[in-house]
């Protein structure tokens, strides 16, 4: 069946088991539903590049139960002068005994690419495409593959010690903001910055406030090692007064931020005033302060690293 109109997506992932919790939020966040294998396919388009969890995305043109099927379709297939490659997408899903094999593989790139209507180019193609077995079926498409854009923001200037990681944080920042057009946002507890790096990366419209006088220099210094722009005042979270769509919040924890279920409370109270939605991220069980603030609960996750334990809570 010729698809090129119809533009279903599927998505390969790869993710540490510890962090699977907050990979199935994040597919929730971007599809509104989630997959038990590390494939799913939508037919909303996501750039794999926003995600720290997903590897690949292929744009489905031809689909067919065999590989012949691919084959006798491709003949409908203009490159119009564009130079091409063929790349076999494995399939993690599969059992043992049905793995993919390198040479298979690479006869099937072979096989497909010999029947592409186009001038092959192995180093710098104008058009990847993808070729995938994946739930019973042959899929053909459009190939992208993702970048780990959040590993490189591991190495800023300043850093926390129990700073979200750069992972968690890009993660936080899609559950959050799945769709970023004409969406406002704000992390009025931003410390030193990790969840604004990844959000403005990603064009998220996101500003950024902290009570804490001692680390904005460093907030504005990260933040501009990677070549971006984000506004960062010295603010109260109590004290904003600005309406925004939603509001990512990491609640201070550690011992030089302890704060009592009373503080957790107004922080709260004072979010919901200021923003409609609101993502929380909270190593304490916090339901009951959430729902005392007005919130509703509709969807949560849990990271951990070790023993340390984080919650992403998503409040309306």
């Amino acid at each position: 069946m010729n698809n090129e109109n119809v533009s279903n997506y599927v998505y390969t992932y790869s993710y540490p088991e510890e962090e699977s919790s907050l990979c199935a939020l994040e597919m929730r966040s971007f599809f509104e539903k989630e997959s038990k294998s590390k494939i799913l396919e939508s037919f909303v388009e996501v750039d794999p590049t926003r995600s720290p969890f997903m590897k690949e995305r292929i744009r489905v043109i031809y689909e067919g139960e065999t590989l012949q099927d691919i084959v006798s379709q491709l003949e409908t297939l203009q490159l119009d002068g564009a130079t091409f490659k063929v790349i076999y997408v494995k399939n993690g899903g599969l059992t043992k005994a049905k793995k993919e094999g390198f040479e298979k593989r690479r006869t099937v790139e072979r096989t497909i690419g010999l029947h592409v209507n186009g001038e092959a180019d192995l180093y710098h193609p104008d058009r990847l495409f993808g070729i995938m077995n994946v739930n019973e079926r042959w899929v053909f498409g459009d190939y992208v593959k993702g970048e780990s854009v959040w590993f490189q923001h591991q190495k800023k200037p300043h850093g926390y010690s129990t700073a979200l990681s750069t992972r968690v944080a890009r993660a936080v920042a899609n559950i959050a903001i799945p769709n970023p057009s004409g969406i406002s946002a704000i992390d009025p507890c931003c410390g030193i910055g990790t969840v604004l790096v990844e959000a403005q990366s990603m064009g998220i419209d996101i500003v950024g406030s902290d009570r804490n006088h001692l680390i904005l220099n460093g907030v504005n210094e990260n933040i501009a090692y990677f070549g971006l722009t984000c506004e960062v005042k010295l603010a109260d979270i109590r004290d904003i007064t600005k309406h925004y769509d939603v509001a990512i919040i990491d609640l201070p924890y550690n011992l030089c931020s302890v704060i009592t279920p009373e503080d957790q409370l107004e922080m709260l109270q004072s979010a919901r005033a200021f923003a409609d939605r609101v993502v929380v991220v909270t190593v304490e069980p916090i339901d009951g302060i959430l729902i005392n603030a007005g919130f509703t609960i509709s969807d949560r996750a849990v990271a951990k690293k070790g023993l340390f334990t984080r919650e992403v809570i998503v409040c309306n």
